[in-house]
């Protein structure tokens, strides 16, 4: 018998980085996701994209042992299962595939055991693979990963759910850059240091357009959503998350008729995430690819992690 999960990775629509130190921010989960595959062995084993490891071996995979052994001694049944991980989005590229991944082993996990969990515990399981690659993380990947559609988010409060009726479609452009969450996260986190008034005031500031971007995708205004979408990039450019080469490629997509365009993440590569003009998407992937970038839209809400019996 073998368990199945999958998980949605997301994409920050306003307020990374800021969430950290306590704002607002808005998140939705996207349709690319990652699959997990748990069955019963002699040992604990871990496979991902060709790579294996036994045990806690393996720097790359340990995070998803911790899970395991978290999982393992608190709910009393034992640590010897094969993981097999596929993903849909390449690592480090700003769309959590590290918190779809550590949902979805949390979910398949018990699946198998036969063990039923509230997606919050799914969640405050996962944070335990996400706290150990990204040092200080806030808990939004987990949880929207965790319970899908669209989440308002603020570190010590629960998730609160965003409806709206129909659909919203987005646009997410990989850099083809790579790059740490946690040396991100501890680049912005010295601008507090430096200038501490300065940065209270953007943090306080990065919930108000969190706020207005939840009013503006509920009533879908796609145009006025992308301005601030366009603001917070070049908020988060001053402080340090972007780079010459994100701010180039959001320069593009307004070039090439968005509403609005910012990095996703944590910024200093990963990925775009992009407001385009309707009935433009295709065309738009199309000129992105001509020019080297890797693209892919998205409808939101999406369906949060799931879990079955095969």
């Amino acid at each position: 018998m073998k368990a199945v999960a999958d998980a949605p990775c997301k994409a920050i629509i306003t307020g990374e980085h800021f969430v950290v130190h306590g704002a607002w921010a808005l998140a939705a989960a996207v349709e690319r996701r990652v699959k997990v595959e748990a069955s019963e062995a002699e040992e604990l084993v871990i496979e991902s994209d060709g790579q294996r490891s036994s045990g806690s071996s393996g720097k790359r995979l340990a995070p998803v042992a911790r899970v395991v052994t978290k999982l393992s001694e608190e709910l009393r049944f034992s640590p010897r299962v094969l993981i097999r991980i596929t993903s849909q989005v390449p690592e480090s590229s700003g769309l959590g595939s590290s918190a779809a991944t550590m949902v979805a082993v949390a979910s398949a996990l018990t699946k198998l055991k036969g063990i039923e969990l509230a997606t919050s515990e799914i969640s405050r399981y996962a944070m335990t693979g996400e706290t150990a690659i990204h040092g200080r993380a806030s808990g939004i990947d987990v949880n929207i990963c965790a319970t899908g559609g669209v989440i308002m988010y603020k570190m010590g409060e629960e998730a609160r759910k965003v409806r709206f009726a129909g659909s919203r479609r987005f646009l997410i452009v990989q850099s083809g850059t790579k790059r740490s969450t946690k040396t991100l996260i501890d680049r912005v986190s010295r601008m507090k240091v430096k200038y501490p008034g300065l940065f209270a005031g953007l943090a306080n500031s990065a919930s108000f357009i969190s706020e207005l971007a939840e009013t503006r995708l509920v009533n879908g205004d796609m145009q006025e959503l992308g301005r601030l979408l366009t603001y917070s990039h070049a908020v988060l450019s001053t402080v340090g998350a972007s780079t010459p080469n994100l701010d180039r490629l959001v320069d593009l997509l307004l070039a090439l008729g968005c509403y609005g365009a910012k990095l996703t993440g944590a910024g200093g590569g990963g990925s775009v995430f992009a407001i385009p003009r309707e009935g433009s998407t295709d065309a738009l992937i199309a000129e992105l690819k001509s020019r080297g970038y890797e693209s892919f839209q998205t409808n939101v809400p999406t369906e949060g992690v799931k879990s079955w019996l095969r």
